[in-house]
């Protein structure tokens, strides 16, 4: 566990956090716990870790005394393969227009889970929507040139990337900008005393209180607002009513409360600035740029809430062209080479993907990590902070674990041993446990899976 624990303590360091929280730590396993030749197994237990362990010093700054937390690294891998039913059915995960073609010059990568973003690839390639198959998709992506289908696609405010090797991911000029990036910031954004958070007793969960905004919609944010749900934040979930949700958010959304808010209109956004008014987190991962054009960026929250704690997601990170780019995880794999390195372990050179969406889970874990790292600063120190995420800098940190000889051997394991079941908003939802265990104040969801909307804006 010497490589898991090392990459544990690298990032730990970067939060400011006490070093001797550490000694409470137990990680066991090692990779290869997935079929993959990275090391995502150890991605997985020590970004899952660091969150639960950022908690829980947070709690003890609050008065509990500090205790173990314990990750399984098999657990922790199964937990992020997100696995999911609902009363029996595992929904698929893909949409039919979904996943990589052959161009006239390599490959590309389509993300189609959203009607927008399917029926944007399909008139792109000349298609019409109501019509075409898969198999039209493939013969009209023949007389595309990757990286002219990848621009286009961009252009048009479409997801889609072309598929590109390390080597040519690392010439490009945002591979060279995500080079120069750490895996995560916290920056102070202002100047404010410590938020009053209530006293702790040593048998509530280490962030009981702590009021959290979640406008995310897509797995990795979704994700991190669910691991602070589960260490016990009162996370409310606001979706706009006129926006899609992916199937996951069954899943993701345990432990929360679901409210609606239209954010183009004056009452929607006079709910969320109520919302704001008393929250100690804010969690988004709109396209760069998005919410801030409606008055909601971490700037203008700080201001109106001098304290808070704000999180943001993007994609490619904020530096270099392509910093203001739509992404999902399976499109940040393809671009910047981990399709290509997984083809050319498995020895047949056909790009394939990593086991799991790991770029998103593991960035879920930091930005729960970073949001109670930051907590705990605005505690000892005051101020307003900013904490900043990026799936690109997740696959960098990724790539830079190394490579797990015969890794693709592992059989994919059975995900029953850490299945639970509750009942949802749903339905009957089954779905797996979360991994950190903590010693004396055990993580989980009380709160029931709701649809959104399913609550008031209002904080309880």
């Amino acid at each position: 566990m010497t490589a898991a624990r090392d990459a544990l303590k690298s990032i730990w360091q970067a939060t400011s956090l006490p070093a001797e929280a550490l000694d409470v730590v137990r990680l066991t396993g090692a990779d290869p716990v997935l079929p993959s030749s990275f090391a995502v197994g150890t991605a997985a237990q020590v970004g899952i870790a660091a969150a639960a362990l950022a908690a829980c010093e947070l709690g003890h700054l609050r008065g509990a005394p500090r205790q173990e937390v314990y990750v399984d690294m098999l657990h922790a891998a199964v937990e992020c393969t997100g696995w999911f039913a609902i009363d029996g059915r595992v929904p698929d995960a893909w949409d039919a227009f979904s996943g990589l073609y052959r161009s006239a010059d390599g490959w590309v990568r389509v993300h189609a889970n959203f009607a927008h973003h399917r029926e944007g690839a399909l008139r792109l390639l000349g298609l019409h929507p109501a019509t075409a198959t898969r198999a039209d998709a493939e013969r009209a992506m023949a007389g595309w040139k990757a990286l002219d289908f990848e621009d286009a696609a961009a252009a048009a405010g479409l997801v889609a990337t072309a598929l590109r090797s390390f080597a040519q991911w690392d010439a490009t000029p945002q591979g060279r900008a995500l080079a120069a990036q750490p895996l995560f910031t916290i920056e102070r954004i202002g100047d404010a005393p410590p938020l009053a958070l209530p006293p702790l007793d040593a048998l509530q969960r280490p962030l009981a209180g702590v009021r959290v905004l979640d406008l995310t919609r897509i797995l990795a944010g979704p994700v991190g607002t669910r691991a602070l749900a589960a260490y016990g934040a009162d996370v409310l979930l606001v979706n706009s009513p006129g926006l899609p949700n992916i199937e996951a958010i069954a899943d993701t959304s345990r432990g929360k409360l679901s409210a609606h808010a239209d954010l183009r209109t004056d009452d929607g956004r006079h709910a969320l600035e109520r919302l704001v008014d008393g929250a100690h987190v804010f969690v988004q991962g709109y396209r760069p740029g998005g919410l801030a054009a409606l008055g909601f960026g971490a700037d203008a929250v700080a201001r109106r809430r001098p304290g808070i704690v704000c999180v943001s997601l993007t994609a490619y990170g904020t530096e270099g062209p392509w910093a203001g780019r739509r992404g999902f995880d399976s499109l940040v794999q393809t671009a910047m080479g981990f399709n290509h390195a997984e083809g050319e372990a498995a020895g047949d050179g056909k790009p394939r993907p990593l086991p799991m969406q790991i770029l998103d889970e593991a960035s879920g874990s930091l930005i729960a990590m970073g949001a109670a790292a930051a907590l705990w600063r605005q505690q000892r120190e005051g101020g307003s902070w900013h904490v900043r995420v990026s799936l690109a800098q997740t696959g960098h940190w990724l790539r830079g674990l190394g490579r797990v000889p015969d890794g693709l051997t592992a059989p994919r394991p059975d995900p029953a041993p850490w299945v639970e079941e509750s009942d949802s908003g749903f339905g009957r939802l089954a779905a797996l446990r979360h991994s950190a265990e903590l010693s004396r104040t055990p993580a989980g969801w009380p709160r029931p899976s709701m649809p959104p909307g399913s609550h008031p804006t209002r904080w309880p």
